[in-house]
C-alpha cells in the first residue's frame, strides 16, 4: 500500500505580485534562452512602436549598454504619471502589475501589438534593475525597481523638460536567463523591420560596448522591405501594393512576382510577427488566387477545359508582406506566443481588399498578368514532373533502383523511431569511422559523396532525379514538400557531420537549405542537428588525452596548464579513428550538438537567398564571415541561431 502523502492547505501556495513570473517566466517569455532573453527587449520596444501606431511616437532609440544593460528611449507621449485609483502612481502600476496598463479596454490604444499583453511588469519582474524616467507634462520623473520588480526607489520629480517620451533601462536577471548576453545583430534585424513595417519611423540602436550603431528609416516601408526580400531574383512584376478598410480592420499588403521557385509571404498584425500565418494570410492567398483564374479565364489563358490554376502553382515566385491593424475588441490569436492570427473577419477583410485590387490591377497590366500566368502554368507542368518522380520512388520500393540507394545506409538495429539518428556524413572515409564506431542500437551511418545538389537553384523535379537527394529523402522516410510529414520520420534526429572547414559549413548550409525548402516541419519540430567534433587532441607525458573544441578552448588550456603535450589538429573527421570519432563526436553522453530552429522566419528567408543564390563568391564569403565551429555564442549567426549541449 502506498504511504499517504500529507496534502492540506498548507500546501497551496499563492505567488504575490511578480513572484509568478519570476517562478515560471517560461509562461510569459516563452523560455529562459537567447530567445526569452530577447523577448525582454521586445516587449519595451513594442510598448514605443504602439505609441507610433497611435501617432504619437516619431522615434525609438535602443542602446546596449557597456553594464549589459538596454535601454529604450522614445518621444511619445510619456507613461501618465497621476495617481491610478488602486492608490498608487500609475508608473507604479504600470510597471510593476501585470496586466496593467492602456490596451485593456482603455481609450489609450485603438491597436497594439505586445506579444504576450503583459509587457513592461514582465520585464521588470525579470530584471536586476529596471529603471524608468518619464518626460510628461513639463516635468521629469522617475522611479526604478530592483531584484524582480521590488520599489528602490517611488515616483520621484527630478526637473522639468519640454520635451515628452519615456525611457526604460533594464538589466536582466543572470539567475534566472541561461545568458544576458545580447546579439546586436538579432536586435538590429528586428527593429529594422518595425522600421519597415512603419513608414517614417525612425529607429536606432547603439552599441556602447562594441561601438556600433545603426539607424533606421524608411519613407516608403513595405516596398522597400518586398524589394529587399526580391532583390536577389529577376522580377516579373514591380512592387504592388493593396491597401483598403473593411469590417474596421484595415489592410496593407504589398506583393511582387520573381522568376524565383519559392513563395515568401510574411504577416504582420498589429505590427506583431505571426510567423504561423492567420486568417489574414489565407483570406490574402484566397483572394488573390481567385482574382487571377477569373482573369485567367475571362481573357481565355487558360481553356475552358482546362482545370483552375492550383494555389501553390500561383504563389511560386511570390515576395508578398500582408499586414493588419485590427481594433483590440476584435483581435484573436492561438496561441499563447500570438503566432497564429484567429480573427475570422480579418479573412473576409483581407480577401475582399485583395480581390478586389487584383481584379483592377491585372486588367491594366496586361503583360505582367500574362507572365504571371504562363509562369504559374510552367509550376504545374513541374509539380506534375515532380509527383511522377516521387512515385516513381515509392513504386520503386523493394526494387534494385531502392536497394541501390539505400545499400549506402548503415541502418540502425532498434525499431523505435524516436530515439534512433541518422548521421549525414562527409566523404566515404568518415562514414567509413562512423559505421565501425557507432552505437548499432540506434545509431544509422549515411556518407554523402561530394557536395548535394543545390535546392535554392532547383526545381523539385531536378532534385528528385538527384541520388543523394532521393538517398536522403527514402532514409528519413516522411516524404516531401507539401507532402512531408513528420509524424513519419524514421529517426528523432537527424545529424549533420562534417569536417570543420568552409567546405564543411558548405555541405552544411546545401543540407540545411534542402530542410528549409521540402522538409520545414523537421527542422520547426527540433529534429535537425549539427555535430561539433573537436578540432584538438592533446596527449601528455603518461599517454592520457583530452580533446578541445576549438582555439579558444586550447588558448585558455595553454594558459593554466603546466603539463607538457603533443598537440593533433584534426583537419577532417577522416582522421579520426571509429574510437575517436565515438568518443567526441557520436556518444550522447559526451558529444555536443547544436540543435538548428528557425529563429526569426524573414531572417532566414534572407540568409538561404543570399547564401544559396546565383553570387558563389557571396556566399563564400558569408560562411567564412559567420559559420563558426565553437561552442561560444556567435553574435554573427542567423541561420544557426541556437545552440544546445546534449548529455
Amino acid at each position: 500500500m502506498a504511504k499517504e502523502v500529507k496534502y492540506d492547505e498548507s500546501d497551496i501556495q499563492v505567488l504575490e505580485g511578480l513572484e509568478a513570473v519570476r517562478k515560471r517566466p517560461g509562461m510569459y517569455i516563452g523560455s529562459t534562452d537567447v530567445r526569452g532573453l530577447h523577448h525582454l527587449v521586445w516587449e519595451i520596444v513594442d510598448n514605443s512602436i504602439d505609441e507610433a501606431l497611435a501617432g504619437y511616437c516619431t522615434e525609438i532609440n535602443v542602446t546596449l549598454e557597456k553594464n549589459g544593460s538596454v535601454t529604450v528611449a522614445d518621444n511619445g507621449r510619456g507613461v501618465p504619471i497621476g495617481m491610478h485609483s488602486i492608490g498608487k502612481p500609475t508608473p507604479e502600476v504600470i510597471f510593476s502589475v501585470l496586466h496593467a496598463g492602456g490596451k485593456f479596454g482603455g481609450n489609450g490604444y485603438k491597436t497594439s501589438g505586445g506579444l504576450h499583453g503583459v509587457g513592461s511588469s514582465v520585464v521588470n519582474a525579470l530584471s536586476k534593475k529596471f529603471k524608468v524616467t518619464i518626460y510628461r507634462d513639463w516635468l521629469v520623473n522617475e522611479l526604478e525597481f530592483i531584484n524582480g520588480g521590488k520599489l528602490n526607489i517611488p515616483l520621484t520629480e527630478i526637473g522639468t523638460t519640454n520635451r515628452t517620451g519615456t525611457v526604460v533601462n533594464f538589466l536582466p536577471d543572470d539567475s534566472i536567463f541561461n545568458t544576458t548576453k545580447f546579439n546586436f545583430i538579432t536586435i538590429s534585424e528586428r527593429l529594422k523591420e518595425s522600421a519597415l513595417l512603419n513608414s517614417g519611423l525612425k529607429i536606432t540602436i547603439t552599441d556602447k560596448l562594441n561601438d556600433k550603431f545603426v539607424e533606421y528609416q524608411f519613407e516608403n516601408g513595405l516596398v522597400e522591405f518586398v524589394k529587399e526580400l526580391a532583390s536577389e531574383f529577376t522580377h516579373i512584376t514591380e512592387p504592388v501594393v493593396i491597401t483598403g478598410e473593411t469590417k474596421r480592420i484595415t489592410s496593407e499588403i504589398c506583393i511582387q512576382y520573381t522568376e524565383d521557385f519559392y513563395e515568401t509571404i510574411l504577416g504582420f498584425a498589429n505590427n506583431v510577427k505571426t510567423g504561423d500565418g492567420g486568417t489574414h494570410i489565407t483570406g490574402f492567398k484566397t483572394g488573390l488566387v481567385r482574382a487571377i483564374n477569373d482573369y485567367a479565364k475571362n481573357n481565355k489563358l487558360l481553356k475552358d477545359k482546362d482545370p483552375r490554376l492550383d494555389s501553390n502553382d500561383l504563389r511560386e515566385g511570390l515576395v508578398a508582406i500582408v499586414t493588419v491593424k485590427i481594433p483590440e475588441d476584435l483581435i484573436e490569436y492561438e496561441g499563447q506566443t500570438k503566432g497564429k492570427l484567429g480573427t475570422p473577419d480579418a479573412k473576409i477583410a483581407v480577401e475582399q481588399v485583395t480581390y478586389d485590387f487584383m481584379n483592377f490591377w491585372l486588367i491594366e497590366n496586361k503583360v505582367p498578368a500574362t507572365k504571371i500566368i504562363e509562369k504559374a502554368i510552367l509550376a504545374r507542368r513541374a509539380r506534375e514532373e515532380a509527383r511522377k518522380a516521387r512515385q516513381a520512388i515509392r513504386d520503386s520500393k523493394g526494387k534494385k533502383t531502392t536497394r541501390a540507394m539505400l545499400g549506402k545506409l548503415t541502418p540502425a538495429q532498434g525499431r523505435k523511431k524516436e530515439i534512433n539518428e541518422l548521421y549525414l556524413v562527409e566523404g566515404d572515409s568518415a562514414g567509413g569511422s562512423a559505421k565501425s564506431g557507432r552505437d548499432r542500437t540506434f545509431q544509422a551511418i549515411l556518407p554523402l559523396r561530394g557536395k548535394v545538389i543545390n535546392s535554392e537553384k532547383a526545381r523539385l523535379a531536378e532534385l528528385m532525379k538527384n541520388e543523394e537527394i532521393q538517398t536522403i529523402i527514402t532514409a528519413i522516410g516522411a516524404g516531401i514538400g507539401q507532402a512531408f510529414d513528420v509524424s513519419d520520420i524514421n529517426y528523432g534526429k537527424v545529424i549533420i557531420m562534417t569536417d570543420a572547414d568552409t567546405d564543411g559549413a558548405h555541405i552544411q548550409t546545401l543540407l540545411l537549405t534542402f530542410f528549409y525548402r521540402y522538409m520545414k516541419d523537421l527542422i520547426i519540430n527540433k529534429h535537425v542537428f549539427i555535430a561539433l567534433p573537436p578540432l584538438y587532441k592533446l596527449t601528455f607525458a603518461d599517454r592520457k588525452f583530452i580533446y578541445l573544441w576549438d582555439e579558444q578552448e586550447l588558448a585558455d588550456f595553454a594558459k593554466t596548464s603546466t603539463k607538457k603535450y603533443e598537440i593533433q589538429r584534426y583537419k577532417g573527421l577522416g582522421e579520426m579513428n571509429a574510437d575517436q570519432l565515438w568518443e567526441t563526436t557520436m556518444n550522447p553522453a559526451q558529444r555536443k550538438l547544436i540543435v538548428v530552429t528557425i529563429e526569426d522566419a524573414l531572417m532566414a528567408e534572407k540568409s538561404f537567398r543570399t547564401l544559396m543564390g546565383e553570387d558563389a563568391e557571396k556566399r563564400k564569403e558569408w560562411i567564412q564571415e559567420n559559420v563558426k565551429f565553437t561552442l561560444e555564442d556567435n553574435d554573427d549567426a542567423v541561420i544557426l541561431n541556437e545552440k544546445q549541449e546534449i548529455n
